[in-house]
């Protein structure tokens, strides 16, 4: 599961992969695939993303970069092997602790809906269903 939440919790966009791949290939199909209805247009792009070291990529930080996001994203200490030119990486501390809601999101998933932790469905598309159904739950009882 590869998901993307709101500072308050609430999941923004939520998508399945298999296991082998890693999360930070993921990272840019999840960001285009984010919408906030408004009263106007939908809102496709978050003011800052918070992430951890390992999404600590270079064209991942491009992507951001060239859609005008914010990245609070830390260094990874296995790419300090090479010594970075250029401008160096945002980082504040003070906002990063907020990423710990995204880690809330997982284990309210896993605690609350025990068949989406062991994930006995075989076919995508009933997982992706139920894992709908419970993040609608979670927003109602947050609302």
């Amino acid at each position: 599961m590869h998901a993307c939440v709101s500072c308050e919790g609430f999941p923004l966009t939520i998508q399945i992969a298999s296991g082998k791949e890693h999360d930070s290939q993921h990272f840019i199909k999840i960001m285009e695939s984010i919408q906030v209805k408004t009263e106007r247009r939908p809102r496709t792009r978050p003011l800052e993303v918070l992430a951890d070291s390992a999404y600590d990529n270079v064209a991942i930080r491009r992507y951001l970069r060239s859609r005008a996001i914010k990245s609070n994203i830390p260094n990874n200490t296995r790419n300090t092997k090479r010594r970075k030119r250029g401008r160096p990486t945002r980082f504040d501390e003070e906002t990063y602790h907020y990423r710990g809601t995204i880690e809330r999101f997982f284990a309210w998933l896993k605690m609350g809906f025990r068949k989406l932790a062991s994930r006995y469905e075989r076919l995508n598309v009933v997982f992706k269903g139920l894992l709908d159904i419970a993040c609608f739950l979670l927003c109602w009882k947050k609302l």
